[in-house]
């Protein structure tokens, strides 16, 4: 089995699938600027809220955060063409995890993914042919690639799709509640609207997606279903594409297909001039094998392991939100909330109501009022906007998942001044529900 890693496949699906993701960072990069996102989420703010522990990560002042995204659609471009690519994906990966780590407001997951696949391609030979590097000679042309790489990008890929099913495993999926409101509130046409209140049109979405991410990758792996399996995905994510508007995810996904065909396949499809190229077996290098043991077996144990963290802290992740990020958990629920900012001077016993409005957008405002880590992160903000005196803060927040009865959602008794954030176990400050 260990000599299976590291026996050379034809490395077309690698060359293949770095000229799509090239195209489509570079889509998304600049897709981000025309479409407004870049102005909206990071330019309008006053401030973002970053992931917990990078704060200090904001925004370009002014138009920086246009050149930025212009800086990341080039180096997509540079990375299709393979021109300097070494250069191209290490800085187009720490561009992204810029943005990532930068803001939450419009977090996604296929944001997570570009980062992961990202972060994955600055350590694999996706340059060694069709490439402007092997056409200027800055690296040598190769047809071969080690095994692991192709069973790293369906171990990943089955692990977005795995957790997105077993996350869907809860009762307002499984009765339909979520996808009918997910559908009804994507259009206002009184036909589609009538479709998708059909009680037997929301159960089929909602069986069809989990059916869908339990076995879209067996299908793929076996030849006999491989081929219906591919339509079949061209039809959800296309379904995904028109109905949800979710940007180049529904593209991103389909250019794992790539990694389930015989590798000799994509060479046929994509550039069968080169298919006369002689396939020679050469050894591989102790560094192609220490990258797998050290780096890749890693990765794989932890992108195994971090998903389920939420099963081991107290309380439905679907109302702590606590293991919610980095899991899978795709278009789950739907949340509401409001929230009040009680602040105390415990020197005056001045008390009065903090208007979080003249501070954070509409957006960041709705996960202000629904996601508890938002709500601690801007505690912390009101204490350092009164340094120097002794407050409590007290906050009244209640949510309502899926259309359903608000129920609180912080302890209203607790002094967030006081209260510290764990991002692997169970926070205090936040109730639990029966």
């Amino acid at each position: 089995m260990k000599e299976r890693f590291f026996q050379p496949v034809d490395n077309a699906p690698l060359i293949v699938f770095r000229i799509f993701f090239g195209f489509l960072m570079a889509c998304e990069s600049f897709g981000a600027i025309i479409t407004g996102w870049v102005k909206n989420v990071l330019i309008t703010p006053k401030f973002t809220f970053s992931f917990i522990g990078f704060e200090w990560l904001q925004p370009l002042s002014g138009n920086g955060m246009y050149f930025y995204f212009a800086l990341m659609g080039t180096f997509g471009l540079l990375i299709m063409l393979g021109f300097r690519y070494r250069i191209a994906i290490i800085s187009f990966t720490l561009l992204w995890a810029g943005v990532y780590f930068m803001q939450k407001s419009a977090y996604n997951n296929h944001y997570y993914l570009v980062l992961l696949i990202s972060f994955l391609m600055v350590f694999l030979p996706a340059n060694k042919n069709l490439s402007l590097d092997t056409k200027f000679g800055k690296v040598k042309t190769e047809n071969q690639m080690p095994y692991w790489i192709i069973f790293l990008f369906i171990c990943q890929v089955t692990f977005v799709y795995v957790y997105a099913a077993i996350a869907k495993f809860y009762p307002d999926w499984l009765d339909g509640t979520f996808t009918k409101n997910l559908l009804q509130g994507t259009t206002t046409r009184p036909f589609f609207l009538e479709i998708f209140s059909q009680k037997w049109f929301y159960l089929f979405i909602a069986y069809a997606g989990i059916a869908f991410d339990l076995f879209i990758v067996p299908f793929l792996l076996f030849k006999r279903t491989r081929t219906l399996a591919l339509i079949a995905s061209l039809v959800f994510h296309l379904f995904n594409s028109i109905t949800l508007q979710i940007g180049i995810f529904p593209f991103f996904a389909l250019t794992f297909a790539l990694f389930f065909y015989p590798p000799i396949t994509a060479r046929k499809l994509f550039y069968p001039k080169r298919l006369k190229q002689d396939f020679v077996i050469l050894p591989f290098s102790n560094s192609n094998k220490n990258v797998f043991y050290f780096l890749i077996i890693p990765y794989l144990i932890i992108q195994f392991a971090l998903p389920l963290r939420h099963h081991f802290i107290a309380g439905d992740v679907l109302q702590t939100e606590e293991g919610h990020r980095m899991s899978w958990r795709m278009m789950l629920r739907e949340k509401s909330g409001f929230i009040v900012f009680k602040v105390k001077d415990n020197t005056t016993n001045e008390v009065w109501i903090h208007n979080y409005y003249n501070d954070v957008t509409p957006k960041q405002a709705s996960n202000l009022a629904t996601k508890p880590d938002f709500i601690w992160q801007y505690c912390q903000r009101i204490k350092k906007q009164n340094e120097g005196k002794d407050i409590s803060i007290y906050v009244d927040c209640s949510i309502a998942i899926n259309r359903k009865e608000y129920r609180p959602l912080i302890d209203p008794k607790f002094d967030m001044a006081k209260a510290e954030w764990s991002h692997f176990k169970h926070n205090e400050w936040i109730l639990l529900q029966e």
